[in-house]
């Protein structure tokens, strides 16, 4: 089981390396690394599991943030009554929106222990493909919160931060041809 002990932070060299795609069939290890990946993120948003195993409340966990440079990550939110919970092996962004979006209040990481403020542009709707545990393929459209956390996920893929998409110079500046997205309750107030 993964706990907040195994989460690298930030400064770590593997959350700075471009992940290593995986090739089918996973080894042992691997398919216990994409259950631990999804386990977390759920125990983590129960108040009572969260509490009994000191797990910081998450919407997503990549593989490279508990120290495993390969291209997996977990989501587990639920947004407008769907759920969306599952692995991503070896997932691609097929096709993106011109148009943008950024949570109002900015991201979280469990991999950065400070909050750091200011708008962080991602796209406002994605085409995804990716794979299962299984090696099946699969493919979804992603808009809102869940796209949203899709791009931080992959951007741990690829060595990227979400504080690195922030305007330095104006963490608030607007960004252009985009929608702001609002948070709607607590249970969305999380970290991937």
């Amino acid at each position: 089981m993964i706990t907040l002990t195994d989460i690298i932070r930030d400064g770590h060299p593997t959350l700075r390396k471009k992940a290593d795609e995986l090739h089918f069939p996973l080894s042992e290890q691997q398919l216990q690394l994409a259950s631990d990946l999804v386990t977390y993120v759920k125990m983590s948003q129960d108040p009572v599991l969260a509490e009994e195993h000191n797990l910081r409340p998450g919407i997503g966990l990549a593989a490279p943030q508990v120290n495993h440079s390969v291209r997996m990550f977990a989501l587990h939110l639920t947004e407008n009554d769907e759920l969306l919970s599952r692995i991503f092996i070896n997932p691609k962004i097929k096709s993106h929106s011109v148009e943008k979006t950024y949570i109002t209040t900015g991201e979280g990481c469990l991999s950065v222990d400070e909050d750091i403020e200011g708008l962080v542009p991602r796209y406002a709707r994605i085409s995804i493909s990716a794979f299962d545990e299984t090696g099946k393929e699969f493919s979804m459209r992603l808009k809102g919160l869940k796209g949203i956390a899709f791009q931080h996920e992959m951007d741990h893929l690829n060595g990227i931060m979400f504080y690195d998409h922030i305007n330095q110079e104006n963490p608030y500046a607007s960004v252009p041809n985009s929608i702001p997205y609002e948070r709607h309750s607590a249970k969305e107030n999380l970290e991937s």
